[in-house]
């Protein structure tokens, strides 16, 4: 038989070196993948809030340039207000929101991050209590009490006007003194800063590898590193 007939297989060190090579490949591109992956959930998430924003706008044009009041969702929604012990006692969930906004949005599944999958009660919450029901993934600080009168930080009712002038009178150092819509931050994705006084397994979260989107009354986004 002559020599161009034999097939010559690997040896084991030639495998060990395409696997060594394989490895090495796979460690660098890993987390380029990740990376890009996530910066495309992120871009889900930001056209989610942006949607959700112009939504916003023109409730508050359909009813008297007032935006919604309905603390009563804040108590009725399935599980209740605050269904949790160590948090801030407020609750900044929206699915009260995604009730609000529904004429405006058909869409359920605007109200939760691709990246925001942690399964926390303060992290999520249902809408509807249907079995397979859909549920908001985001937070809104300023209707994040069912108090009356509504706090100064709370925008329950209140024109945009009403609400920028309140936030200026409350003087809270983390809102600042905002001067117009593009200051005033409307809805964000969940985060734990470092500093924050819950467990310690949250502490530094956001569901955007560092960071978190943030929509304001004008219906911009804006992504901010989490300290």
């Amino acid at each position: 038989m002559s020599n161009a007939s034999i097939k010559r297989g690997f040896t084991l060190i030639e495998l060990l070196v395409v696997m060594a090579i394989i490895a090495v490949l796979a460690a660098i591109l890993f987390p380029v993948f990740n990376s890009a992956r996530e910066n495309a959930r992120r871009t889900t998430c930001s056209s989610n809030m942006h949607q959700i924003g112009v939504a916003f706008g023109m409730y508050i044009q359909d009813n008297s340039e007032k935006m919604p009041d309905r603390r009563d969702l804040k108590k009725s929604l399935p599980g209740g207000y605050r269904p949790w012990t160590n948090f801030p006692d407020r609750d900044p969930r929206s699915g009260w929101a995604a009730i609000v906004l529904g004429h405006y949005l058909k869409m359920d599944d605007l109200w939760a991050c691709p990246s925001g999958t942690m399964d926390l009660p303060q992290m999520k919450q249902a809408f509807t209590a249907n079995e397979n029901e859909p549920v908001s993934r985001y937070w809104m600080f300023r209707f994040d009490s069912a108090d009356n009168p509504v706090p100064f930080d709370n925008f329950w009712g209140k024109t945009t006007e009403g609400a920028i002038n309140d936030l200026q009178t409350g003087d809270n150092p983390q809102v600042g003194h905002p001067k117009s819509t593009s200051e005033v931050e409307l809805l964000t994705d969940p985060y734990f800063p470092k500093t924050a006084n819950v467990d310690e397994n949250l502490k530094g979260y956001a569901p955007h590898l560092s960071g978190r989107n943030r929509l304001f009354l004008d219906s911009h986004v804006k992504y901010q590193e989490v300290e």
